[in-house]
This record gives structure tokens, C-alpha cells and sequence, in this order.
């Protein structure tokens, strides 16, 4: 992604920073980042997409989470207990806890959360982690015991959850609560303001059972343009955003740049695709798709879109999966093999060069979300590899909560977007035939009953061995049928000011410590 020219008028605003004050005078206890896009809902059943999910994760906790390595430690909950059947865990919750307008936090509360997550008339992508749950009862003010009907290998995970205040929800309709825009959590943060399309301000919680952040606020600015957002980070805006490759190769190794940036690459634990609306009759048929993925070459798109930073992806699993299977092949890229597929199935190419069949030419649209220039790049090498097949492919770029609403109303034909994974294998909210209701992650309809009892019995078994066999048949299973056409795993690269100090690179990311983030007392000057 290259850089857009910018014009004096934009130089002007580098000088509008966070905290809403000049550089000199800035707030040093302010941790400022900027999304591409504005949030939704905060209630966490319903903050699905990445931008209410990240400010929705600072508000709010759930009973577990993981640690720095990747091991699932207590949040909300002390400590635990599983019964030997793997069928009942009983959850000892933390004591002294308190809501951010100062009532307890309760076993209540967890109860509470797991009825409305459950409930059919919460549009939330997550009730199928709480769908093997017989019964959550009450022991005490502050213990629990969850009982499955059978075992459920994400079970700990699945309550990492964000609870939600019973005392505040209970009797009201959740998905139109003003909770969803002013919450109150337990985390480590609280709502301050919410300016729609310009900033979230979150203020620090001074009870929180970690102890209090040591920034006062946390701030995240609203802006589309990746271009932008660069040049806010370098005079000063924010202090930390996740660089594109274009300017991690031509600004990372730079000396000015080193001097008051680190900079953090690690593998993401995700992939980017397209992904294709199974009820339309251009992408119904197996061997279409197939076709498509031969005629798309992911290694032009890393090296033109990434610049080398990322690699390609084979099916639902990133390499970093305990899950993935080497054995899957790749479709290769070859357009010959692509054309003949579609020759073979009464696709003729017109006079224009499209492919055309029953009068119906092979046109579709996809649709990419404003402010991400990777995915718009992806696109457009992706529109002039189709060309040379014979199909056309006509791109579509919407804000962001516009493309959202297309994406769950299905009224789209494609989409290019992007899976950010939770670290247990479990596809059964993205590829099980079940979840394709509204607000659910199966947007694409894809139906395989042979990856549906594959997924189905892999969250029954607990033995970590046993699950990569399954998972490995159903990464071969869905990579064969391709609902979507995978496309790459990109590097996570992120520039942090180098005035924060206390940030250690681990398995998990940067993030799992960023309460713990801090300012020495000689570094308080933004660009001391």
C-alpha cells in the first residue's frame, strides 16, 4: 500500500493530537490509538466485528483468559475445578469485585450472562459455545458449577466471555440497550465519551482487582485513512498502530524512525480470504470456486499487497495452529486449468472476452470495507487475475458499519475480509450448517454434513491428539470445497512510541499486559 499524496491542509491537522491538546502541553498518562472504523455495540454478546470487540475486551472481563503463554488462567474466576467425566466445572469466582458504578460482582451475574447468551432473541454469534451447557447452578454468593451434557473441549475458553451486570440488564431488551453504548464492566477501563466517528475515550479503573492501569485514559481515535493514521503516529497523535507493509519496509529501518519507535512483527493468528454468498448461482457449484482459487496467485498478492510480510494460507487453520495440516495442498495457480474447468462446465468466453453461459455473464461484485488499503490492493491484483479467465469482477468499497450490514442481511455476493482466531481450533460458529441465522459468523451458508459431525464431535473429545486428527480432516474437507478462497496469513507488525516502556513480545502478542504499560518519569515529554 503505497502512501496517498497529502495536502497542506491535512499537514495542518498532525498537529490535532490525543487528549486533545498541542504536543507540548499533551497529557502524559494518555494511551492513544486510532481503528479504521467506529464500534457498534460494547455489550459483548453482540461485539462481533474488531472495533467494538477491542474497546468492549478493555470494559469488560470474562471467568478465564489467557496468559502471556497461552495458557488459560482465572479472570473473573480465582481458580476452578473439573470433574473427572470432564462433564461439570465448578467455578470459584473472585471476591470484592465490584461493577464500575460500585455494586458487587456475583455468581448472579454469571447466571445472568448465560441466559441471555442462550437466549433466542439475543442476535449473538456466540450462543453455540454455551448451546452444550445442560444447566449453570448457584453454590454460593461467589461459586458456580456449569454442567455439560457431555464433555466440551473449549469449555474454559468459552467463558472468557465478558460478563454481564445483571443488576443493570436484567428484564430489558439487550441488542437496544443504551449499555451497548455507555457499559458498565469490570475491566480495567471505563466508558468516559463516545463521540460517533471521531473518538472513544475510556477512563482508567482506579478498584480494578489487577490494579489500576497506570495510563489514566485510553483513547481510540476514529480514522479510516491508514495513510493518516501514520502520519498521526509520527508527529504525535497516537502512540502505537498496526503498520501496513509499505510502511514497515520503507519507514521500519529508518534511523528517524528506530529513534522513537519500536516495532513488533510476529506471525497474526488469522487469515484474509474471500468469501462467497453459497446461495447465488455463480458460486454454488463446488468446481466454480475451485476453478476461481486456480486462478488467483497468492504468491503475486503477498509480494505486491505484503511485500514478502505474510504467507499463503491453505484452509481454516494459520500455520500456528496446533490444528493446521501440512498435508493439504494448495490449489496451484494455474489460469489454463481454471479456463478448462469452466469450459468443461458451458462456460464460453463472448467476444468480450467474458466468460458467459444461458446469456448470463460470469460479473460479480466484491465487497471491501473502507480504510483497509491491503484488502483493497488484494482486490484489485485479485479483479486482474480473474480478467485473464474471463471473469469480471467489479469492486465495491464501504464504510465500515455499511458493509457490516450487508454482511449479516447476506446481500452481498463476495466479500474480501479476515478471520482473527481464537487459539482453540473449535470452526463450529463459522463453518457449522447451523450457524447462519442473522448476526451469525456462517455468513456464506456453507453446509457439509461430514464437517458438520467432524467439528461436532471434535468439541466433545478432550484429548488434544484426538482433536488434530479430526481438525486435519476438516481442514482438508473445507480447503477441497472452498466456501472461501483462502488467501494469506499476514505478519501482525505494530509501532509502539518508545516512551511506553514494559512491553515484552510472547506467544499471546504485546496486549495481555497492557495495564501494566508505563511512562518512566524522564521519558513524560511526548518526544523527550
Amino acid at each position: 500500500m503505497l502512501k496517498k499524496y497529502v495536502s497542506f491542509f491535512l499537514l495542518l491537522t498532525l498537529f490535532i493530537v490525543s487528549c486533545e491538546k498541542a504536543p507540548d502541553v499533551k497529557e502524559p498518562f494518555c494511551l492513544t490509538g486510532a481503528s479504521s472504523a467506529d464500534a457498534k455495540r460494547l455489550l459483548p454478546l453482540f461485539a462481533s466485528d474488531s472495533a467494538s470487540a477491542d474497546i468492549s475486551g478493555r470494559i469488560f472481563n470474562g471467568l478465564t483468559k489467557y496468559d502471556k503463554d497461552l495458557n488459560i488462567v482465572g479472570d473473573l474466576a480465582e481458580s476452578w475445578t473439573i470433574s473427572k467425566n470432564g462433564k461439570e466445572i465448578i467455578f470459584h469466582l473472585r471476591k470484592g469485585i465490584k461493577w464500575h458504578d460500585g455494586f458487587d460482582f456475583t455468581s448472579d451475574d454469571v447466571v445472568f450472562t448465560y441466559k441471555a447468551v442462550t437466549d433466542p432473541k439475543n442476535p449473538t454469534p456466540y450462543s453455540s459455545n454455551y448451546g452444550p451447557v445442560k444447566e449453570v447452578k448457584i453454590i454460593d454468593k461467589y461459586t458456580i458449577k456449569v454442567v455439560y451434557d457431555k464433555p466440551f473441549a473449549p469449555a474454559l475458553e468459552s467463558w472468557g466471555m465478558g460478563i454481564l451486570p445483571k443488576h443493570l440488564l436484567e428484564g430489558r431488551e439487550l441488542f437496544s440497550s443504551s449499555l451497548n453504548r455507555n457499559p458498565i464492566g469490570t475491566g480495567p477501563y471505563k466508558m468516559k465519551e463516545w463521540i460517533t466517528g471521531q473518538r472513544i475515550i475510556l477512563q482508567k479503573n482506579e478498584d480494578y482487582y489487577e490494579g489500576a492501569p497506570f495510563f489514566e485514559k485510553f483513547i481510540s481515535r476514529i480514522i479510516p485513512d491508514p495513510s493518516t493514521m501514520f502520519l498521526e503516529l509520527r508527529f504525535g497523535g497516537i502512540d502505537f498502530m498496526g503498520l501496513n507493509p509499505a510502511q514497515y519496509k520503507y519507514y521500519g529501518e529508518k534511523s528517524y524512525f528506530k529513534k522513537y519507535f519500536n516495532v513488533y512483527r510476529y506471525p497474526s493468528f488469522g487469515y484474509t480470504y474471500i468469501g462467497y454468498n453459497l446461495k447465488n448461482p455463480l458460486f454454488s457449484e463446488k468446481k466454480i470456486r475451485q476453478a476461481i482459487a486456480h486462478a488467483i496467485n497468492k504468491k503475486e498478492i503477498i509480494e505486491g499487497v505484503l511485500l514478502g510480510y505474510g504467507t499463503p494460507c491453505t484452509g481454516p487453520f494459520p500455520p500456528a495452529s496446533w490444528a493446521f495440516n501440512p498435508d493439504v495442498k494448495d490449489f496451484e495457480y494455474n489460469p489454463e486449468k481454471a479456463k478448462k474447468i469452466f469450459f468443461e462446465l458451458g462456460w464460453k468466453q463472448d467476444t468480450d472476452g467474458i466468460l458467459t453461459k444461458d446469456g448470463r455473464k460470469f460479473s460479480f461484485i466484491l465487497l471491501v470495507n473502507q480504510g483497509n488499503e491491503a484488502r483493497l490492493k488484494t482486490a484489485q491484483i485479485i479483479k486482474e487475475q480473474l480478467k485473464k479467465i474471463g471473469i469480471e469482477l467489479n469492486i465495491r468499497v464501504l464504510e465500515w458499519q455499511s458493509f457490516l450490514e450487508l454482511v449479516t442481511k447476506r446481500q452481498f455476493q463476495a466479500v474480501l475480509l479476515g478471520w482473527s482466531l481464537s487459539r482453540d481450533p473449535d470452526l463450529y460458529d463459522i463453518f457449522h450448517s447451523s450457524k447462519t441465522k442473522p448476526g451469525e459468523f456462517n455468513f456464506v451458508g456453507y453446509s457439509n454434513p461430514q464437517v458438520d459431525r467432524l467439528i461436532e464431535r471434535a468439541r466433545e473429545i478432550l484429548s488434544r491428539e484426538e482433536r488434530k486428527k479430526l481438525y486435519r480432516k476438516v481442514h482438508e474437507l473445507i480447503t477441497e470445497d472452498q466456501p472461501y478462497t483462502f488467501l494469506y496469513v499476514p505478519d501482525t507488525i505494530i509501532a509502539v512510541n518508545k516512551r511506553i516502556k514494559g512491553i515484552e513480545l510472547a506467544p499471546a502478542g504485546i496486549w495481555y499486559n497492557y495495564i501494566h504499560w508505563y511512562v518512566p518519569k524522564n521519558r513524560l515529554d511526548w518526544y523527550n
